[in-house]
């Protein structure tokens, strides 16, 4: 036996047994407002949930828009362009892994060195891959201002996808500015509304706080949906959750690290770039909605063990080995990234990289996959 092999299956088991002695008592339930909800909102019919081995949280808002919503990864051709034949693969691919629902544009993945038209045909890519399947669709919708904000939520509208998320905008100064800002995206949705909480590489201004948040869901029936990563993040959940039924949903964030401990504060869903395990998100999900904890956490060890793997090779964590894994699924073509100039300019031409790996790297990566695959959906995705 190799020494690298007996590394391994210590951390295999360490994983597995710190995971399973962090699951503690099942969430407390809440009440539905579902049919107040579908009052208000009657384009947002609740859908009925499946029998569980203990009984079933009632759902406040929308139910399309709960549990993992993996953002997409952006694929790049050889030339620097955007791949929108790969984009719209993932799409495909994180449909069939059976994950609830998907969001494009809108990581820290180099999203600002997009330009309005690319996100705008992504968006058509990835709403006209979708059509007919199951995973909701959420499409980011920010700018930096309200104007360039609007002028996607509009180009969304038409689109009809299930859900929006936004992110403060990048010239916002005080709370009254996001205030403003997300009063005029009100004016133009008819659909759900995550509001992200931390904004985008420029943004220099203050998260909105809970009492905000909890003032725009009082105000439209398509808000109060939160994805929640601005300091300090568990307080804050613990704040809004305990303002259902004004607010709806509280997402994690955060790369996920975290996810096991904050479901049993009570958030009901996960928003990071990690799509490349979305049937590894999905099965931990439906264990931990299905009151299956100790199963759940055996999962979500599995994905520790991955998302680990940046202490061990590093690089940009939302691309690096992410991107050599999504090779291996058969979903990206390269391993290509966009990268920020100096001071996280913008550059005039693309500055295109390719996420190299070592040997060494490659078995790390190659060998704790292999420990995930048999949590992973089977078949073939295409």
């Amino acid at each position: 036996m190799r020494p690298n092999e007996i590394s391994r299956r210590q951390l295999l088991g360490s994983l597995v047994a710190g995971a399973v002695g962090a699951v503690a008592s099942d969430l407390a339930k809440t009440p539905s407002t579902d049919a107040v909800f579908a009052a208000e909102t009657p384009n947002l019919t609740p859908t009925p949930r499946p029998e569980t081995s203990e009984p079933a949280r009632e759902i406040i808002g929308d139910p399309r828009v709960r549990g993992p919503f993996p953002i997409l990864s952006t694929p790049f051709l050889e030339s620097g362009a955007v791949d929108y034949d790969a984009l719209a693969d993932q799409a495909r691919f994180v449909d069939w892994c059976e994950s609830p629902g998907m969001i494009w544009p809108q990581a820290g993945d180099a999203v600002d060195l997009l330009t309005k038209e690319e996100k705008m045909t992504g968006m058509e890519a990835l709403a006209d891959a979708l059509k007919g399947r199951k995973s909701a669709l959420c499409l980011g919708v920010q700018g930096k201002n309200t104007a360039e904000m609007l002028e996607f939520a509009r180009h969304a509208e038409k689109l009809d996808p299930a859900a929006i998320i936004s992110r403060p905008p990048d010239d916002g100064k005080t709370e009254d500015d996001l205030r403003e800002y997300w009063r005029a995206l009100m004016k133009v949705v008819n659909r759900p509304v995550i509001i992200q909480t931390s904004g985008g590489t420029k943004y220099k201004g203050p998260g909105p706080s809970v009492e905000l948040l909890i003032e725009l869901a009082k105000e439209s029936p398509y808000f109060g949906y939160v994805k929640e990563e601005t300091a300090p993040v568990e307080t804050r959940m613990r704040k809004l959750v305990a303002a259902k039924p004004t607010i709806k949903r509280v997402f994690s964030a955060w790369g996920g690290f975290a996810w096991l401990h904050q479901c049993r504060i009570g958030t009901e869903g996960l928003i990071t770039e990690r799509a490349a395990y979305a049937d590894l998100l999905a099965k931990y999900w439906r264990l931990y909605d299905a009151g299956e904890r100790v199963a759940a956490a055996d999962v979500f060890s599995k994905l520790l063990l991955m998302l680990n793997l940046k202490e061990t090779i590093g690089g940009n964590q939302l691309r690096s080995f992410h991107l050599y894994i999504w090779q291996m699924r058969g979903v990206f073509k390269n391993r290509l990234s966009r990268e920020y100039g100096p001071n996280q300019s913008v550059p005039e031409k693309p500055i295109i990289r390719d996420a190299k790996l070592t040997q060494e790297q490659i078995d790390e990566i190659e060998t704790r996959f292999e420990a995930i695959k048999p949590h992973l959906k089977p078949g073939d995705w295409k």
